[in-house]
């Protein structure tokens, strides 16, 4: 089974085809997440892939600062994404799973930070997926990987608060519809 960070360029993959989907007129479509809107959305997942680079260079969250806060995306989203996306994988895959980041819980094995950025990219191409009328079937690969993540880690995951809604039944056997109903969201 690939690692996380083996898995974050195909993740990548997902939401950078989604992005480049999106047509002028659906920035403003609300997302799964009743808080995001399209715009919403691909910003936050900028912002993350802005932040990874300082930050798996060993650079503290005091130290970045405030630099990626807020609208990080300005006129051109796509074009925002794809440069912090292009910035972003080759430190991912320079990176040593045993290395340390600063992350706002703390220090963080570079293995654990992956595994919530491909958590992040997986479940949010399926959110972009919905808020813009897109083929909604995310890689496999990402979406077992995720699912056995937050399987065996979901009352932590759940200790965040807000970070997920509460979870949905769901009878399917499906993995991608067990993982996205696990974290509150309707398959």
């Amino acid at each position: 089974m690939s690692s996380a960070r083996e898995l974050l360029p195909v993740a990548a993959d997902e939401f950078t085809r989604r992005v480049h989907a999106i047509s002028p007129d659906a920035w403003t479509n609300d997302t799964p997440d009743s808080d995001w809107t399209v715009r919403d959305l691909v910003n936050h997942l900028v912002s993350e892939h802005l932040w990874a680079l300082p930050l798996l260079a060993g650079q503290s969250m005091i130290e970045v600062g405030d630099r990626f806060d807020g609208d990080v995306v300005d006129g051109d989203p796509i074009a925002a994404w794809d440069s912090a996306i292009q910035a972003s994988l080759p430190a991912w895959a320079s990176a040593d799973d045993d290395d340390s980041v600063s992350l706002s819980s703390g220090s963080t094995q570079v293995r654990r930070y992956a595994e919530e950025m491909l958590m992040d990219l997986t479940v949010h191409s399926w959110d972009l997926s919905r808020g813009i009328g897109y083929h909604d079937r995310i890689d496999q690969a990402c979406v077992e990987h995720v699912l056995a993540y937050v399987e065996a880690n979901i009352d932590g995951l759940r200790a965040y608060d807000g970070l997920f809604g509460a979870e949905v039944e769901t009878t399917s056997l499906d993995p991608q519809d067990r993982l996205l109903a696990l974290l509150g969201r309707r398959p």
